[in-house]
């Protein structure tokens, strides 16, 4: 089965063909700068060198159409025609407590995935936009919704419940949510295969320019970092992370700030970013603190401290810990963030390998890097979420 997967947000669109179920990445790309006259498409046939295609794209309903021109063109692209496209599976960010599972979409679903536009405007609106740009342009191909919130839904209410007045739940779903649910999801299954351990006690590590961890109790989530929206947990590239909410009104009465522009400020401007004064990207960041920079130092110690924080807290919860799993762009690739993080854990029987660490290819390595003897397992997996929204997707679309 042929399954397209896409991933649409404000102004851009990355999308992904791939042949199921033997997880065969026929083309892949994204569209940038969507609605700006310089927009352009960066896209590769399997392993090949990526072209780019410089065209003013309008829309979403012009960005798709462009894709489709894309995957079927002559030069450019490996399907015949769109006939041999069977389905397409969306990334779709908030599904509040609606859903639990990937969906197939029919009307039903995309007014309730209208009704949680609320709680993710920014991210819902061009999930939305995308589905129903398919929808005008293949009406007959089937569509599946896979929620980067379904997984977290398995989470306690002592869990993810604020300390507010209850009718703010009640009546405005008030509560932690989490995300990257897909990742830690698939993170989790891959880890549990490598080890052969189902059910066991496992934090997962999602750490990139956005990051999240999530305490796993045999193959479920029970606590996740990430809240109501993904600005709450650990430091992230341009995200603050935790922070008293009293900074919030404190900031509006001392500097008059609107909340739009303290929301700007805490998602945009704060993190490792805002903390540095140089980059969001910590190979930058790594860069400055070698040369003696002392902001970049600061940035990349409050980082480590915060994951390691996460990690004892989700050790707590968990009663103990048997696998921790890193992922995600600074999970994959960074050797010294590993590093520090494991670093003075022993406690909690997590002892990392420094040559296995330093071994380990930096670029779509997997591999177990706990030194041997360790009580804990400590692995690095490059996350695939589109793999996982194209599972879902055939598993759906199989049964019609």
């Amino acid at each position: 089965m042929k399954v397209l997967v896409l991933n649409c947000g404000s102004s851009s669109i990355k999308f992904k063909l791939i042949d199921m179920p033997a997880n065969n990445v026929l083309e892949s790309g994204t569209l940038e700068k969507l609605g700006l006259p310089d927009s352009f498409i960066k896209f590769k046939k399997g392993d090949a060198d990526k072209v780019q295609i410089d065209r003013k794209i309008e829309d979403h309903l012009a960005g798709i159409n462009f894709i489709f021109e894309v995957i079927t063109g002559k030069e450019t692209g490996v399907l015949g025609s769109l006939a041999e496209l069977d389905a397409v599976g969306h990334r779709v960010v908030h599904g509040g407590e609606k859903f639990a599972n990937s969906v197939l979409i029919d009307a039903d679903v995309i007014k309730q995935i209208e009704e949680c536009k609320k709680l993710a405007p920014l991210h819902n609106g061009p999930n939305l936009t995308g589905i129903e740009a398919v929808a005008k342009i293949l009406p007959n191909v089937p569509q599946v919704a896979v929620f980067d919130t379904a997984f977290h839904q398995t989470i306690p209410d002592y869990a993810y419940m604020y300390a507010l007045p209850y009718e703010l739940y009640k009546n405005d779903g008030i509560r932690r949510y989490g995300f990257h649910g897909t990742s830690h999801r698939y993170v989790s299954g891959r880890a549990a295969e490598m080890t052969g351990k189902k059910d066991c006690k496992m934090i997962t590590c999602h750490i990139g320019n956005g990051g999240s961890i999530s305490a796993i109790l045999n193959g479920k989530s029970i606590d996740t970092s990430m809240g109501l929206t993904p600005l709450e947990g650990i430091i992230m590239g341009t995200r603050c992370g935790d922070l008293d909410p009293a900074a919030v009104t404190f900031l509006q009465e001392s500097k008059g700030w609107s909340v739009k522009e303290i929301n700007n400020v805490m998602n945009k401007k704060s993190g490792l970013a805002g903390l540095s004064g140089i980059s969001s990207d910590m190979r930058d960041i790594e860069s400055a603190c070698q040369a003696g920079n002392k902001q970049a130092k600061l940035a990349c110690d409050m980082f480590i401290y915060r994951v390691k924080k996460y990690i004892g807290s989700y050790a707590a919860v968990l009663n103990g810990l048997d696998v921790l799993v890193f992922t995600g762009g600074m999970g994959e690739n960074q050797v010294r963030v590993r590093k520090e993080i494991c670093d003075n854990m022993s406690y909690l029987g997590i002892d990392v390998d420094d040559q296995k660490n330093n071994d380990l290819r930096k670029n779509g390595g997997e591999g177990d890097i706990s030194k041997d003897g360790s009580k804990v397992r400590i692995l690095v997996i490059p996350t695939d979420e589109e793999y996982m929204i194209a599972l879902d997707t055939l598993n759906i679309v199989s049964k019609l």
